[in-house]
């Protein structure tokens, strides 16, 4: 067992440490890029391409062009070029995107708070070389126990779901990717903690981002407290102890007071005013977009936006954005309720069929709550050799009412997300390209 001194040493070195960039993981993250003096940014181009698409498709987009202001359709439209050696350059091209206008992000949060949670097991090992080596064992599959010490906290011992019987960083990773599990990005939340998790995305300049809650009906000052971690080996030895984390600063909107619609649900009774989002989770779509290409292409991210992962972190992060529910063992899924086509809105919308061309591939991350409908994607198509990204949200609620759980989503929103997407793709087929892009490296073995 590690004696208090021990942990005493061990918590004091890694609160200095992690306020510090790791030398050691800063020459992992150079080693695993294959280019580093490619670093740039992506250049947003507002133009009216995206306009045109959808105008040449007014059975699908006729609504949405007449009023794009009532349906706070935003949308982020990311070409990319393949250079001799592969390297890819964007033109980016949008559509009335703004970041001062609000939409909830809801499971958005869910990616940038994954590669958090592996940077962070990263930057926590890279300190056990100099203050303490016992963190070596630290990997993002090691069994966690979250305890509890404050309002809102909840002990968690075992996950059934898990191979091991254990919850892990990893396996809450793959059930918020796979499902997107709100549970499982409660506790990485935790494990993160509000402070932290806010000014690492601050420093990595997203700075629009707002991580303030957990997935869970906690108020603004519980959402301060997080729960004490432990990280522990197969035979129950402790090898981090993480305690009570504590963010000083009450966070809110950058944007300041946010209210949306004309009336509310709340406590099962109507309320003649709009519902508060002020200190709600926020990311713009910009800023959840860049996370995204960063995920996919750090090689072409500049330096400050990228996250220190590893090599088999990037592996581990793509597989998951990307398999279908049907294809994971470890958690098992009921295809009844989790289908090929769940959480893939951009391109298969609410299909419940299964997806037979295993030729395209989506990456993605999704967004559904309080009438927004939002998906953030990477497609590849390996037969063709295509390959953009797309981000896109769009607000579906007609009554104005929030919280009544009556939303348009699958009249307008499903299909918007589905055709925009296959509009693009057409338009995709169809581009020129000077080099044949190789995708091999996102061809995954599932």
């Amino acid at each position: 067992m590690i004696s208090s001194v021990s942990i005493a040493s061990l918590k004091k070195a890694v609160d200095i440490s992690l306020r510090h960039y790791s030398i050691v993981i800063l020459l992992l993250s150079f080693f695993s890029f294959t280019d580093l003096s490619f670093a740039q940014t992506v250049q947003p181009k507002t133009d009216d391409l995206i306009e045109r698409i959808m105008k040449a498709h007014p059975e699908k987009f006729k609504n949405i062009l007449e009023s794009p202001q009532q349906y706070r359709v935003q949308i982020i439209y990311t070409q990319i070029k393949r250079d001799k050696n592969n390297l890819p350059h964007f033109s980016q091209h949008t559509y009335h995107l703004n970041k001062y206008h609000y939409f909830y992000p809801a499971s958005l949060v869910k990616l940038p708070v994954a590669a958090l949670s592996l940077e962070k097991i990263n930057r926590l090992k890279a300190d056990s070389l100099k203050y303490y080596p016992k963190l070596s064992a630290l990997f993002k599959e090691t069994r966690m126990k979250i305890d509890s010490t404050y309002y809102c906290q909840s002990v968690v011992e075992k996950d059934s779901t898990s191979e091991t019987g254990f919850p892990s960083i990893a396996h809450y990773i793959k059930k918020m990717m796979l499902v997107s599990d709100n549970d499982a990005y409660t506790h990485l939340y935790e494990f993160l903690g509000q402070e932290y998790a806010n000014n690492r995305l601050w420093e990595k300049g997203y700075t629009s981002a707002r991580i303030i809650h957990r997935l869970k009906m906690c108020d603004t000052l519980q959402n301060r407290y997080t729960n004490p971690i432990l990280f522990l080996h197969s035979g129950g030895d402790t090898i981090y102890n993480q305690r009570m984390q504590y963010n000083p600063q009450q966070l809110k909107k950058f944007l300041g007071v946010v209210k949306v619609g004309k009336k509310n649900i709340e406590n099962g009774k109507l309320v003649a005013k709009p519902k508060e989002f002020t200190y709600n989770n926020y990311l713009c779509l910009q800023d959840i977009n860049d996370v995204l290409l960063s995920i996919m292409f750090p090689q072409a991210a500049i330096e400050k936006k990228r996250f220190q992962l590893i090599t088999d972190d990037y592996h581990f992060l793509r597989k998951y954005m990307s398999m279908y529910p049907t294809e994971c063992n470890a958690p098992k899924y009921d295809s009844a309720n989790y289908h090929d086509c769940y959480k893939k809105y951009l391109f298969y919308g609410n299909s419940k069929d299964s997806i037979t061309d295993k030729n395209i591939r989506i990456f993605n991350v999704v967004g559904q709550s309080y009438g927004f409908l939002s998906d953030v994607a990477y497609i590849a198509d390996f037969q063709n050799k295509i390959e953009f990204a797309i981000s896109a949200v769009i607000y579906v609620n007609s009554d104005g009412i929030l919280n009544d759980g009556k939303y348009e989503y699958d009249t307008i929103g499903f299909p918007f997300l589905a055709n925009l997407s296959r509009a693009i793709y057409e338009y995709e087929k169809k581009r020129s390209r000077s080099t044949v892009p190789d995708l091999s490296e996102f061809k995954i073995d599932y």
